[in-house]
């Protein structure tokens, strides 16, 4: 008997890390490395990301970088030189967390030559996707949890077999950072997404419900996004592409329940630090 998508969906193998991004907010900082390089005590960010798509059963990591990201493609790949300084001391366990990722994971990179927003830098990715779901981590988003958001938010898919973007409640005087989504809940918890603005001003916002850097995409997104015009900040917009699918009633928002750290921020950078610090140290 041949079961049917529903019944066995298809695996979700590939996550998508959009990493070209300057991080001007960091600046002197990130003048000659990534932004996705700066650590969280010892874990440089883009390796948390790494490690959640993994916990979801993603084995490909697939990176939209840019110029001086070089520092990535180095870290996913093996030292022979410090390794063999390290070999056989008691500092070669703090190597072991990445072993096993470089062990696990085959990781495929692209170039965004141009800045030109989110949806552009997910349309680059495309020659590393093809035709299948995937994953899309924003590294900026560290996202503290029991479990892998990523991977509660693919036991979803596998219900709805559609887009699936992970929201959250943020202040009524943030909604201008984000971008805004309102729907209809469901009774699984999860919500049919029916309006989505990007950045509104407070009195255009059709919630504070907030799309947060996690979603798993369909492949037709990519069809969309190369009739998607420029939107704001004259930039190539996920959001207004999803407003496509959403219209379709393809798009599921996911009640974010953990801890969100916005590392794109000073603020949120160092607030994550003193937490992981803590946490590890009561681990």
């Amino acid at each position: 008997m041949t079961d049917t998508p529903r019944d066995n969906p298809t695996p979700i193998q590939i996550c998508l890390f959009p990493v070209a991004g300057y991080g001007t907010r960091f600046l002197p900082a990130t003048k000659a490395q990534p932004k996705e390089m700066l650590p969280i005590v010892t874990k440089p960010l883009i390796q948390y990301g790494v490690e959640e798509a993994v916990a979801a059963g993603m084995h490909t990591m697939a990176f939209v970088t840019g110029r001086n990201k070089r520092a990535i493609e180095d870290h996913f790949d093996i030292t022979y030189e410090l390794e063999d300084q390290i070999s056989g001391t008691q500092k070669e366990i703090y190597l072991s967390s990445i072993r096993q990722l470089i062990d696990q994971c085959t990781f495929t990179y692209v170039r965004q030559t141009k800045m030109r927003g989110l949806g552009d830098a997910i349309l680059t990715g495309e020659p590393l996707v093809g035709q299948q779901p995937f994953g899309v981590i924003l590294a900026d988003d560290l996202c503290h949890d029991d479990e892998s958001v990523l991977l509660q938010m693919t036991r979803l898919y596998a219900q709805h077999q559609c887009c699936i973007v992970a929201v959250e409640e943020v202040r009524r005087e943030d909604v201008c950072k984000y971008g805004i989504v309102s729907g209809q809940a469901l009774p699984d918890g999860s919500i049919r997404i029916e309006q989505m603005v990007e950045k509104p001003a407070i009195d255009q916002a059709p919630s504070n419900l907030a799309m947060i850097g996690r979603y798993i995409l369909t492949p037709d997104i990519f069809d969309i996004l190369r009739e998607t015009p420029p939107g704001n900040g004259g930039e190539i917009q996920l959001t207004d592409a999803l407003k496509v699918l959403a219209a379709r009633n393809k798009v599921i928002g996911f009640p974010f329940s953990g801890r969100r750290f916005d590392c794109g921020s000073v603020e949120g950078f160092v607030e994550a630090t003193n937490f992981y610090f803590q946490h590890q140290t009561r681990g």
